[in-house]
C-alpha cells in the first residue's frame, strides 16, 4: 500500500510537470509568434491579429464543447448574454487588441514585466471605485510588485510610451474583466472553454468593423506587397489556433496543481517568456532593467502566497476573523489564461 502511494505520488508529481511545461509552451509559443508578425512578417495590424485569434477561439470553443465534449455546455439564458455577458467581452477585447498593440511597439520582455503590475491595479481599481478595504499584508505584497516595474520602466532601452501606455491600460482592462466577472457572472460556474465559448463571438462582432475600417486597406496592400504569402498566412492563423489552445491547456494546469504551484508557475512563466524572446530578437536588456523584472516576478509571487494564507485563515475561521481579514481580497486571473 505504501509503495502504491509513493506511485500515485510519483504520478500525480509528473502530472503536474507535463501540465506547467505544456501551459508555458502555448503561452510562450503565442507571445512569441505574436511579436514575430509584427517584427518580422512586417503586418503591423493589432486589430487584424486579435480579430483572426478571436474567430480562431470561437470555433475552438464550438469544437471543444459540442464536438469532442471535453466540458458541458453551461446554459445562459439569452438576456444574461447581453446584459452579462456583452459587457465582459468588451472589456475582453478592450484587453486583447491592447495586449498585441503594445507587443508591437515594446519588447516582449517589457510587455510581459508590465502584465505582472495586474496584480496592483485590481486591488486600486477594487479601493477605489468598488470601496473594498485590504489587509495590510495585499498592500505590503504591492511594493515590490510597483517598485520592479518602475525600475523596469526607466532602465528599458527600447521604451516606447505608447506600447507602455498600451500594455498599462491593457492591465486595467485585465483587472476589470476580472472585477466584472464577480458580479456579472454571479451563479454560473464558468470554466475557461466556456467563457471563451460566449465572449470571443461577441468580442469578433465588436472587433470586426473597426479592423476592416482602420486596417482594411493597409491588409489589402501588405496581400498585394508582402513575399511569401502563404507561409506568413500559415503562421498568422497558427497564432489564431494557438492562441485558444492556450485556453484550453489551463485545465490541465488548474487540476493538476495546487493554487500556490500555479502561482509560482505563472510568473516563472514570464521569465521564460522574457528570456526566450530575447534568445529569438535580441532585444537589448540592461542589468538594472533584468533586476527590476526580477523584483516584480518575487513581488508577484509573494501576493499570491499572501493572498492564499488569508484564503486559508478564512476557510478555517469564517466566523472568527477580525473585520479586516473578513474583507474581500483581490481577484486576479489566476485560474484563466486569456486569448
Amino acid at each position: 500500500m505504501e509503495d502504491g502511494g509513493k506511485a500515485a505520488a510519483g504520478l500525480g508529481t509528473l502530472r503536474a510537470v507535463l501540465a506547467i511545461l505544456q501551459w508555458w509552451g502555448f503561452n510562450v509559443t503565442v507571445i512569441i509568434m505574436n511579436k514575430w508578425i509584427f517584427q518580422k512578417l512586417d503586418f503591423k495590424f493589432p486589430l487584424t491579429v486579435s480579430c483572426v485569434h478571436f474567430i480562431c477561439s470561437s470555433i475552438g470553443a464550438y469544437v471543444a464543447i459540442h464536438v469532442l465534449k471535453a466540458k458541458p455546455l453551461i446554459e445562459v439564458e439569452p438576456e444574461d448574454r447581453w446584459k452579462r455577458i456583452f459587457p465582459m467581452s468588451f472589456v475582453f477585447c478592450i484587453n486583447i487588441v491592447l495586449g498585441n498593440v503594445s507587443l508591437r511597439y515594446i519588447p516582449v520582455s517589457f510587455m510581459q514585466t508590465i502584465k505582472s503590475f495586474t496584480p496592483a491595479t485590481t486591488v486600486i481599481l477594487q479601493w477605489l471605485v468598488w470601496s473594498k478595504h485590504f489587509e495590510r499584508r495585499i498592500w505590503a505584497s504591492l511594493v515590490p510588485i510597483v517598485g520592479g516595474i518602475l525600475l523596469t520602466s526607466v532602465t528599458e532601452l527600447s521604451f516606447n510610451i505608447f506600447g507602455f501606455c498600451a500594455a498599462m491600460v491593457g492591465c486595467l482592462a485585465t483587472s476589470t474583466k476580472t472585477i466584472l466577472a464577480e458580479s456579472l457572472l454571479h451563479g454560473y460556474k464558468f470554466d475557461s472553454i466556456n467563457t471563451v465559448y460566449y465572449m470571443a463571438p461577441f468580442a469578433t462582432m465588436i472587433l470586426a468593423l473597426p479592423a476592416m475600417l482602420l486596417e482594411g486597406g493597409g491588409v489589402i496592400n501588405w496581400f498585394y506587397t508582402h513575399d511569401s504569402i502563404v507561409p506568413a498566412l500559415i503562421i498568422i492563423l497558427g497564432s489564431g489556433v494557438l492562441a485558444f489552445c492556450l485556453n484550453f491547456s489551463i485545465f490541465y494546469v488548474i487540476h493538476s496543481t495546487t493554487a500556490v504551484t500555479f502561482n509560482v508557475a505563472g510568473n516563472l512563466k514570464v521569465a521564460v517568456a522574457v528570456l526566450v524572446s530575447w534568445l529569438i530578437f535580441r532585444n537589448p536588456i540592461s542589468a538594472m532593467n533584468a533586476i527590476g523584472c526580477g523584483i516584480t516576478l518575487v513581488g508577484c509571487t509573494f501576493y499570491g502566497y499572501v493572498r492564499h494564507l488569508i484564503s486559508q485563515q478564512q476557510a478555517a475561521a469564517p466566523g472568527n476573523l477580525p473585520r479586516n481579514q473578513m474583507e474581500m481580497l483581490p481577484l486576479v486571473d489566476n485560474k484563466q489564461e486569456k486569448v
